[in-house]
Order: C-alpha cells, then structure tokens, then sequence
C-alpha cells in the first residue's frame, strides 16, 4: 500500500516572516529531508493537493469569517490576532492547506492512497468557527472531518491530536457530532489554556489527555494509547484523522514535551495497525505544529515512513 505525501506550492505564499515562529522554513526542511532519504522518497506518491472551496470552507467556517481572511489578504494582509498574520498570500496558502487535507479523503475513500500525510501550512487546529487564532486559519483537520462525512457518507470519524498545544479549535468545530471522536493529548498548563481533562464535550466524545511538561516518552505514549482505547471502546472508526504537531519533540520552543522521533514512528505504527484492524487503513494526517524545522523534518519522515510500511 504506497502512501502519500500531499502538498502545495502555495502554502509557501502565507508570508509570517522570519522571525515567526510558523514561517516557510518548516515546509523547506521536510522537502529537503525526503530528499535526503531516497529510499523513502521513492517508495512513496508526491501529489499536489487542491483549493478548498468557499462551499467547502463553510462546512466548519462562518461564511463571514471566511470573506474576511481572503479581504484581509487581498487589501495586502494584516494581523488576526496576537499570534496571528496574514499576507497577501494568505489565502491562497490557506485554502491550499485545507484542500490537500480534503484531497486526501477523496484518494483514501477512494482506495488510491488509504494512507497520506500533508505538509500544509498555516496549521489549523487552534482555528474556531469564526475566528483565526494560534498560528491558524481554518481547521484543516475539523474540516476534512465534516467534508468525510457530507460528501462520502462516512459516518465514524476519529481524531487523535498529539500537537504539544491543546486543539481547542478542532474540538469546538466537532464537538457537536456525536459520531466524531476526538482525543487530544496536550501539555497542561500551556496555550491556549484550554483542554482539561473534565471537559468531555456536550456529547462526552471528546478525551482531552493534559500532561505536563517534562515526563519520560513512555509516559506520554502509554497516555495517549489509553486515550485511543477510550474513546474507541464500542466506536469503530470509519477514517482516522491525525493532528500531526510536531512541537512535541523534545527541545521544541515552545513546547516541554520529551517525545524523540523514534517515539513519532510507533505511534504512528501503532495507528496504522489500528486502521487496517477497523477501517481498511484509512488513516490521513495533517502537520500542525512543529518549531524547530530539522527536528520536524526528521520526525515528518520517520512518521511518513511508518505510514508507507
């Protein structure tokens, strides 16, 4: 089963900076590192994804809140909030960034690649329904949730968030569907500030996992697998969606999480064992966070590598 890595030329177009922790650079690193392993560059599928669709867009976002992203970034950009930029290439960067996320549903209900990471960027899971927020414009991942359900008829969907910061975003745009489950394991406390372990949503199909910072790898491994557990006890996923943040890793900034690559290539095996076991392998995941761009890149190939195995 060959795998794929999905992305697009544009998402180099959201212009943040340099000195922005979320800057281009990160996508350049993972490029550069597949490149640098040509074994894995070969033994998997390089696809450019799509645009997301306004229609599209409006599955997860306000419409209103979705024509003042692209207004903001045609009158030549601006801040969203305190974290938050946009330039002119924003909204051809964020709309390309959902779009590949929503090209990977289409190719995994199709068969053609079950399994697929998308280096996208500007990240999602922090976006709300009418709000940018925390590096993010729209919620890839919430978004590709909703659109597998309406356009595919998948009913089961789970989401597992392992982004060092809670997915405050992805849970509010899917806490509402009772047959989306989601489970996020988060350093606590930390930005944004939300995620504690009580808040199980309207429909207790949300399992926030709050840590803190610090532990041994085996401790953060062995929570977010009991997470999983809970939250697919009596739930057999139709498609699993991952939240690939990377600032997990040992030594990001702006993280105190211990994980080391090798522990990136388990979970991910370990996912992958699990959606060939429920779900004929549909498992597709999208970069979230990761900020220190060698050590993204190696991890964004260990766990790419772990998808085409």
């Amino acid at each position: 089963m060959r795998a794929a890595f999905i992305s697009h030329s544009d998402c180099g177009r959201h212009d943040t900076g340099w000195d922005h922790p979320e800057h281009v650079g990160r996508l350049r690193a993972i490029t550069r590192a597949l490149r640098d392993d040509p074994e894995l560059f070969h033994t998997i599928d390089h696809l450019e994804g799509r645009h997301a669709t306004i229609e599209e867009l409006t599955l997860a976002h306000d419409p209103d809140y979705i024509r003042s992203v692209k207004e903001i970034a045609e009158q030549g950009g601006g801040r969203l909030d305190a974290d938050t930029v946009a330039s002119t290439g924003s909204w051809d960067a964020a709309t390309a960034g959902a779009g590949c996320v929503l090209s990977a549903v289409d190719l995994s209900v199709a068969g053609i690649h079950p399994r697929s990471f998308s280096a996208v960027r500007p990240p999602g899971h922090h976006a709300v329904r009418a709000r940018a927020m925390g590096f993010c414009l729209f919620g890839n991942v919430a978004l590709a949730a909703h659109y597998a359900r309406s356009k595919h008829g998948l009913q089961r969907i789970l989401i597992v968030d392992w982004d060092v910061h809670h997915g405050n975003g992805t849970q509010a745009l899917v806490e509402n569907e009772p047959d989306i489950h989601f489970v996020s394991m988060h350093q606590w406390p930390w930005y944004p500030g939300t995620g504690a372990a009580d808040d199980r949503g309207p429909h207790r199909t949300v399992w926030n996992i709050p840590k803190p910072a610090g532990l041994e790898p085996e401790e953060y491994i062995s929570s977010l697998e009991q997470g999983i557990d809970a939250a697919t006890k009596g739930f057999v996923p139709d498609l699993i969606l991952v939240s690939a943040g990377f600032d997990s890793l040992a030594g990001d900034p702006l993280g105190g999480f211990t994980l080391e690559v090798d522990d990136f290539e388990a979970l991910t095996r370990s996912l992958v064992a699990r959606a060939d076991s429920w779900c004929g392998g549909k498992l597709i995941s999208a970069l979230e966070g990761g900020y220190a761009p060698d050590r993204l890149a190696q991890a964004s190939v260990r766990h790419l590598a772990a998808l085409a195995a």
